[in-house]
C-alpha cells in the first residue's frame, strides 16, 4: 500500500482482514468507518478486545469459554444438568446454538476443532484426551457426537468411536434431515436421502 497509507491505518486493515469471513475490502471498510466513527467508540473496542482476552479463560472441565473468575463453568457447575450426558461439539459457538434450544440439559466437551489432515489438524491438537479421561473418570451414560455433518465432523465422529471402542459409554449421533419450514425441492440429494433413512412411524 506504501505512502499513500499511514502504517497504523495499514496495520488495522491487515489485522481485520485475518478475521474469518472478513476480506480485504470488508476490512478496509471497517477500518475507516473507525475512523471517522466518534473517538469514543475506537475506544470502546479496543477497551472489548482486551476485556475479552484478559477476563475470559477456557473451563478447565469442557474446554467452552467462561469467565475467568468462574472456572469450571456455570454448565459444569450446574448440579440441575444431567451428569451422565455429554455432547461434543467442535467450537463454543456450538454450544451456544444448543443452550439456544432449550431442549437439552446434559453438559458438553468442546474439541476446539476438527480433523483435517489437509490443515495439519490431527488428534493432539483436539480436546480428544481429555474427553477419554472424562469418560474414564465421570460417570458419562452417553455421548452424543454433535460434530458438523461435514467430510471432517464425520471423520472426527468415527474416530471418537474408534477410540472410545473400549468404554461401556453409549454413543449416538445428531439426526439428520430436512429443515422445519424447508421445501422439498430446495433439498439437497444428499439431505433428502437422509431424512428419508431417518423415517419415523406416524
Amino acid at each position: 500500500m506504501g505512502a499513500a497509507m499511514p502504517r497504523p491505518v495499514e496495520r488495522l486493515i491487515e489485522a481485520f482482514s485475518r478475521l474469518p469471513g472478513i476480506g480485504p475490502k470488508t476490512a478496509s471498510r471497517l477500518t475507516y468507518y473507525l475512523l471517522k466513527a466518534p473517538e469514543g467508540e475506537s475506544r470502546e473496542l479496543a477497551q472489548a478486545l482486551e476485556a475479552v482476552r484478559q477476563g475470559t479463560v477456557f473451563c478447565s472441565r469442557c474446554f467452552n469459554i467462561t469467565a475467568r473468575e468462574l472456572d469450571p463453568c456455570g454448565i459444569c457447575r450446574d448440579d440441575g444438568r444431567q451428569a451422565g450426558v455429554l455432547c461434543v461439539v467442535e467450537d463454543p459457538l456450538d454450544v451456544l446454538a444448543f443452550e439456544r434450544t432449550d431442549a437439552y440439559s446434559g453438559r458438553y466437551h468442546v474439541l476446539h476443532g476438527a480433523l483435517s489432515p489437509v490443515e495439519g489438524v490431527g488428534p493432539d491438537n483436539l480436546k480428544i484426551q481429555e474427553l477419554v479421561r472424562r469418560v474414564s473418570e465421570e460417570a458419562i451414560q452417553e455421548l452424543i457426537l454433535a460434530t458438523n455433518p461435514t467430510l471432517e465432523g464425520e471423520a472426527t465422529a468415527m474416530y471418537l468411536k474408534d477410540v472410545l471402542r473400549g468404554s461401556q459409554v453409549r454413543m449416538t449421533r445428531l439426526a439428520r434431515g430436512l429443515p422445519v419450514g424447508g421445501d422439498l425441492e430446495y433439498a439437497d440429494t444428499r439431505t433428502l436421502a437422509e431424512a428419508l433413512q431417518g423415517r419415523q412411524e406416524v
